[in-house]
């Protein structure tokens, strides 16, 4: 089968296109023939050697993906060879196929074609489980960063379905009204003064909970940002992995600084988090309340091309690759 391969860790012109032996299913594991996978910045950080996945992951790149199931290893219940579905996976999705946890691989959302589908697992199940975790309940203040991205795009639309006053940071005036036409009832520039903006759009009083995939570069605002009993959570470091907190600003708040991520879980707590999406977050796709976000796709030969567009911030929404 034909799969990414990284010869070594660099820019994207380290990708390439080639033949490797196709994976077999263990026990509790499908074959997924890939139709299409998605495209997502922790991609790129495995592309540059900083993200590598975890013990007995594939090494190829790749989070998400579409498709068919192919073949069911031992002790598979509930699905069945052909069928078509969605999958959360630890890597391997820049190939033909690849072996899945069967728990984590569902239906797709209702009224989705497999390539469309492609892009909306892993960005369901961040902001989902991000959010569930944050608690974040009707009539609080949340903020995410990039709202134009696929992450950004999902949580805005998620966090206004739960009944949240909804803030954005994106980086031009068309991004910030994609932002807004999503949902967002305020979007500012992150070039701006975008902390005096918030305090001065909620009266001084902050937000109540922060998706944050900047990390360092923005920690000492975000606890500068919590409201009374806020929760920060940290799920990217695109802005640096070492930052200081002032305690003392966090206890005066009883704020909360958490961080957590999605591809290390155990099986168990990724196959709770699909059945969840797919039970929860599926009939909001279903019924028009989460749009669908723009869409670029690229050939799997041009994986390349691919990467240089995420990383170079222009993109609006989310990046699949066409695979079959």
């Amino acid at each position: 089968m034909r799969a990414v391969v990284v010869a070594e860790p660099g820019g994207p012109d380290v990708l390439r296109v080639e033949d490797v032996p196709a994976p077999e299913p263990g026990p509790g594991e499908v074959l997924v023939t890939v139709v299409a996978a998605g495209v997502n910045r922790a991609d790129l950080m495995q592309r540059e050697g900083h993200y590598p996945p975890p013990p007995g992951a594939s090494e190829t790149i790749g989070l998400e993906v579409s498709g068919h199931v192919t073949a069911l290893g031992p002790d598979v219940d509930g699905l069945e060879v052909g069928q078509p579905c969605v999958a959360l996976l630890a890597g391997g999705g820049y190939a033909e196929q690849v072996v899945v946890p069967a728990g984590q691989a569902v239906a797709p959302p209702p009224g989705y074609d497999l390539v469309d589908a492609a892009g909306v697992l892993e960005v369901a199940a961040t902001v989902w489980s991000t959010l569930a975790y944050a608690h974040l309940a009707s009539g609080e203040t949340f903020l995410v960063h990039g709202g134009a991205g696929g992450i950004g795009s999902f949580a805005i639309q998620y966090a206004k379905a739960l009944g949240a006053t909804v803030i954005a940071t994106a980086g031009s005036e068309a991004k910030l009204g994609h932002c807004r036409d999503l949902g967002a009832d305020h979007a500012f520039s992150y070039r701006d003064d975008w902390a005096a903006q918030i305090r001065g759009v909620t009266d001084g009083r902050g937000v109540d909970v922060v998706l944050d995939n900047m990390g360092a570069k923005y920690l000492e605002a975000h606890v500068g940002l919590l409201a009374p009993d806020g929760r920060l959570v940290v799920i990217g470091f695109q802005g640096g992995r070492t930052g200081t907190i002032d305690l003392g600003a966090l206890l005066a708040k009883r704020g909360t600084v958490a961080a957590i991520s999605l591809r290390g879980r155990p099986l168990d707590q990724k196959a709770d988090i699909c059945r969840h999406v797919a039970a929860e977050v599926w009939p909001l796709l279903a019924d028009g309340t989460i749009r669908p976000t723009p869409l670029t796709t690229y050939a799997l030969d041009d994986v390349a091309d691919a990467h240089r567009a995420l990383e170079s911030g222009d993109n609006v929404g989310k990046i699949v690759l066409k695979v079959a």
